[in-house]
């Protein structure tokens, strides 16, 4: 088990999302090898989704034994947002089975308004 580290997110409606890190526990990047990685916004704990990344809809790209966990929203869809700010987590589900599973991020998430469309 793993604390999970505290990020504040920010989308910029009709541009690229694409944030990523390494994780590397004790300094070793964590072999993601065989896991699926998942992440929901909701205004607040317990609301609806309003939006959710997974590695099978390719909104996660996990890294393999490089440790990396990399977000993927395009353009197209982030000009679609009509929600302004959220909490998120994002779990990863180890190959061992549906019961190995860590949060490893969690946070605020906000989206900033575009003026050219």
């Amino acid at each position: 088990m793993f604390e999970p580290i505290k990020r504040k997110l920010r989308i910029i409606k009709g541009a690229t999302f694409n944030p990523g890190w390494t994780w590397k526990p004790g300094g070793t990047p964590m072999d993601f090898t065989g896991c699926s990685a998942r992440m929901q916004v909701r205004a607040d704990y317990g609301e609806p989704i309003l939006l959710e990344l997974t590695t099978e809809s390719g909104g996660i790209v996990l890294g393999g034994p490089a440790g990396t966990i990399d977000l993927w929203i395009g353009a197209t869809d982030t000009a679609a947002i009509t929600w302004t700010e959220g909490v998120f987590d994002i779990e990863v589900q180890y190959a061992a089975g549906p019961d190995h599973v860590d949060r490893l991020i969690q946070g605020s998430i906000t989206v900033s308004p575009e003026v050219t469309t």
